[in-house]
Parts: C-alpha cells; structure tokens; sequence
C-alpha cells in the first residue's frame, strides 16, 4: 500500500469516528432532555425501550471506535492492510468496503466456518 492509499484510509477512518462521536453527542443531549416521566404506562415503557435500543447502538459504537483507533494505529506502523492471520495484503476493495478489516476475505470465511462449526456442536 502506498502513502496516498495510507493517507486515504486515515482520512476515512478519521472522519467516520467524527461522525460516530457527534452522533454520540446527540444521543447524550437528547437523552438528558428527554428526561421526561411519561403518567401514561404504555408512553413510560415505549420511551423505555426506545432509550434501551439508542444505547445499545451506543455502546455498538463505542467498541466500533477502539476498532477504529486500532486501525489508525496499524496505519501508523505500517501493518495496515495486512491479514492478521496470512500476512497476505488486503483488498482494496475490501478495506474501501470495511476500513477496520484485519482478515483477507479468505481469512475471514475461514475464521466464520470455525465459528459456525463451534457453535453448531
């Protein structure tokens, strides 16, 4: 990978953890504004499960961003792009698609059979 491809990829992923960490920020100051104690039990338990959802999407999120952070840090030392399990270089078209990849896509069918074998036993 060269450095333009490198610095295409950090601008990527840069803007994609802005993106995640305003998003972020609605949620919270939405959450704290809607704070409001519904005297209907239906209302109550639909804003419930509505905050319930927004926060695990959060929290999906969050642990996107370390991905995220560790990509960053793999452009950094010159490993991204590499499979993590063959050390064969990525696709392009696989990294442009999902910018966090650290498995080939022959890589990572092979990791998603051994899963389904371990969990289907």
């Amino acid at each position: 990978m060269n450095e333009r491809q490198r610095e295409y990829f950090r601008a990527k992923l840069l803007s994609w953890k802005d993106e995640i960490l305003r998003e972020s920020k609605v949620t919270l100051q939405t959450l704290q504004e809607e704070n409001v104690n519904h005297p209907d039990l239906a209302d109550r338990a639909s804003s419930e499960t509505d905050r319930a959802i927004e926060l695990r999407a959060r929290d999906r999120q969050r642990k996107l961003i370390s991905k995220i952070d560790a990509a960053l840090q793999r452009i950094e030392d010159n490993t991204y792009g590499y499979c993590e399990e063959t050390g064969e270089p990525i696709s392009l078209k696989r990294l442009e698609a999902r910018p966090i990849a650290t498995l080939s896509v022959e890589a990572q069918e092979r990791h998603e059979k051994r899963e389904k074998v371990y969990r289907d036993e």
